[in-house]
């Protein structure tokens, strides 16, 4: 197998999303590199914080049962989010009724609305609300722009609750996108926190179209509570493509797997 370095580097993590650790040897056989190489490609990643090593390999990181805080997951897979922000954001036509949830791959699409006339997007995240009004000031965006309130969640700078689910029943959008913590065909798509997932259940419900978003670290991955089933999406947009046993449960829901490049 001949990939270079940043191939090389993608395909680690996919084989550590499909079994939650690697080894250095199996690497060294299936990549026809030395285990030098592999270790410096596994301590680059592990300084990127895609992966921890151990002795013999590396493991998956592991926040357990604990939503990390919006600063930690800023930094995780920032440019992956980059390129599955810009591929959600071309889903996005003129005109549009958009619904944008709380989350740091989310709020990458809304660096690629330049140059689409007369959107209307509705939010509950607090960063996602500041760069719209930022690109609004600037002239960068052209639209409408409602946030739904409830209450505050300061460590994740987002609304949630009863108060903002009512709110959103006000509301129909044409595209809802979708942020989440975890997602399997056995278990459907996952959350951490129970208050934000209901709340992004009701984006989906209001919308014709439900597009989820999420980076590799989220395949195979079963958080605290269930969001939704697959079959409750349309397209489910990552930077990695679907894996091979996968394949057969996703077709059969219907849904579209788009890979970012």
């Amino acid at each position: 197998m001949s990939l270079i370095g940043e191939e090389r580097k993608q395909f680690i993590l996919h084989l550590l999303h499909e079994s939650g650790k690697v080894r250095t040897t199996e690497l060294v056989e299936k990549l026809e590199v030395s285990s030098e190489t592999i270790r410096r490609y596994l301590e680059e990643l592990e300084n990127e914080k895609k992966l921890k090593r151990v002795y013999g390999g590396a493991v998956k990181v592991n926040y357990g049962k604990e939503e990390p805080s919006i600063y930690t997951r800023e930094i995780l897979y920032a440019e992956e989010k980059k390129r599955i922000g810009r591929a959600a954001a071309s889903l996005i036509q003129d005109n549009e009724i958009i619904a944008i949830d709380d989350g740091t791959t989310t709020i990458q699409l809304v660096h690629y609305l330049t140059g689409k006339e007369n959107l209307t997007m509705i939010t509950a995240s607090v960063p996602v609300l500041s760069l719209l009004l930022q690109y609004e000031n600037q002239g960068l965006f052209s639209g409408e722009i409602f946030f739904i309130g409830g209450k505050v969640n300061p460590r994740y700078s987002r609304t949630s609750g009863s108060l903002a689910e009512k709110m959103m029943e006000n509301f129909y959008v044409d595209k809802a996108f979708i942020a989440i913590d975890g997602i399997s065909p056995e278990r459907g798509i996952t959350s951490y926190d129970v208050e934000r997932a209901m709340l992004s259940r009701k984006f989906m419900e209001q919308a014709t179209q439900t597009i989820v978003m999420f980076d590799g670290s989220k395949i195979g991955v079963s958080n605290f509570y269930k969001l939704a089933d697959l079959e409750d999406t349309d397209v489910l947009i990552s930077n990695v493509s679907i894996p091979v046993e996968w394949e057969k449960a996703v077709r059969a829901t219907g849904a579209e797997w788009l890979v970012a490049d």
